[in-house]
């Protein structure tokens, strides 16, 4: 494999869309600061083509929407179709992510004050948090009844791509304009 096809995989690799010709060569030529001919383009296409032909490599360089892409081989499709089913069972609904959003900003907070802020039960979407070990149980509040403190986790951290509480977005203050109504105005 020779420097140029290696430069051509790599922008066929990290393009998020299929890449044309037109756009290798013109990133090719400011890597450069020459001008690359598109036979040479052609031809590292060709050697890559023929790279991932190979049984080796589950994915291939396939050229489709104008452009060049690397795609999953069909032979692989049953792997990739359980992951993705997998995947989409991860999404969390809107009650849970609701019902997260007030555990992170709000934590260690209870399960009834929880339900105060949301106006409906929360017992399914804690549950379900809990099963997806987005959050734990901090300990038991100084309450009537010691009610469970839930909290959230490194995992949570992780699910969202944050450090610490602190790169969580402030909730903007909603100000309530008063009803003017009525009201005369000023000269």
């Amino acid at each position: 494999m020779d420097y140029l096809a290696n430069h051509i995989e790599a922008l066929v690799f990290c393009s998020p869309k299929p890449i044309t010709e037109d756009e290798i060569q013109s990133c090719l030529k400011e890597m450069f600061e020459a001008d690359v001919p598109m036979e040479d383009i052609s031809g590292g296409i060709a050697k890559l083509s023929e790279k991932y032909e190979d049984e080796q490599f589950s994915f291939g360089l396939v050229q489709s929407g104008g452009g060049y892409q690397f795609l999953t081989k069909p032979a692989y499709q049953a792997s990739i179709s359980i992951l993705l089913k997998q995947q989409s069972k991860r999404r969390l609904s809107n009650s849970a992510m609701e019902t997260l959003a007030i555990i992170a900003y709000k934590q260690p907070v209870t399960k009834t004050e929880i339900e105060q802020i949301r106006g409906v039960n929360c017992d399914y979407a804690v549950n379900k948090l809990l099963e997806k070990e987005l959050i734990e149980i901090k300990g038991k509040a100084e309450t009537i009844g010691r009610p469970m403190l839930y909290g959230t986790n490194n995992k949570f951290m992780d699910y969202f791509g944050i450090n610490s509480l602190r790169d969580l977005p402030t909730p903007k203050d909603f100000v309530q304009e008063e009803n003017t109504i009525g009201k005369e105005e000023e000269a």
